[in-house]
């Protein structure tokens, strides 16, 4: 088990964050009464800054949000495979030997969100947005078996980049017009990595009986894409379901320990949200 013991999120803004609540239940799940989970304010143009300025004998690691899960790449020694798949980093860990390696939890965390859930033989999906997330979710679908995605954006630079990452990880990706997302919902699976409001207008153009929706926003919790769907009967996974998930694997690589208290980060989650 590494001597380090302490780790934080990073990211801007950062103070909406959950990743504190979740991260400290962990600890805590684990007996690791000694560690210390924390929140810093960090754009992309303060964090070489930042981490030049660290006492690495302390820390074990960070999680990432937007805007660094990319511009964190070319400050760090190595990179998973996963990570550099589709070029997106949200768990830095400091080596005993010294080094910054990147990796990518979210990929796994989708993918473990979705099977417990029931969702594992999807053969074709659909995916709204085309950031950071999107690619992630696009490697999960991949994980999954899912060969075929369709995925709405408004940027034919986006929709090039997409298709591109299919290629790679052998997954069959046509582009649509982000103003037809609401024909996503006709596919077993749709994954919404859009931010607050972006889909409402979705709603009320859903077919009768919409395929299962992960929207990866948690607060305004539910959206109202998700709301709808789920009066209309579909499986609906939220941001939370991702971020339990994605954490107690980064939590796996900061202490060593193997993940498993899986119910308490949940009920930490859910009980920030409810303070909110």
């Amino acid at each position: 088990m590494t001597s380090k013991h302490r780790a934080a999120v990073l990211g801007s803004p950062i103070a909406h964050s959950l990743s504190p609540d979740l991260h400290r239940a962990a600890f805590a799940a684990l007996g690791l009464d000694g560690w210390r989970y924390d929140r810093f304010e960090v754009d992309e143009e303060g964090l070489p800054a930042f981490l030049d300025g660290l006492d690495e004998a302390q820390w074990a690691g960070f999680s990432l949000t937007m805007p660094l899960k990319r511009a964190v790449i070319p400050l760090l020694d190595g990179i998973s495979d996963a990570a550099r798949a589709v070029e997106a980093v949200n768990t830095v860990v400091f080596t005993a030997d010294g080094r910054r390696t990147g990796d990518n939890t979210d990929i796994p965390g989708l993918v473990n969100a979705l099977r417990e859930r029931g969702v594992t033989d999807v053969p074709s999906a659909a995916v709204l947005g085309a950031g950071a997330t999107a690619s992630s979710a696009l490697a999960a679908l991949a994980l999954i078996g899912t060969r075929e995605v369709t995925v709405y954006v408004r940027s034919p630079e986006r929709a090039r980049e997409m298709a591109e990452l299919g290629e790679r990880l052998g997954v069959v990706v046509r582009t649509a017009d982000w103003a037809r997302g609401a024909e996503a919902l006709a596919e077993p699976l749709t994954v919404s990595t859009t931010p607050a409001g972006a889909t409402d207008g979705f709603a009320d153009a859903l077919p009768a009986e919409p395929g299962a929706l992960f929207d990866v926003l948690y607060h305004p919790w539910p959206t109202k894409l998700a709301a709808v769907c789920a009066e209309r009967g579909s499986t609906v996974l939220g941001g939370l379901d991702l971020l339990v998930h994605q954490a107690v694997l980064q939590d796996e690589l900061f202490t060593g320990r193997v993940p498993g208290p899986l119910a308490a980060v949940r009920a930490a989650g859910e009980a920030a949200l409810a303070g909110r």
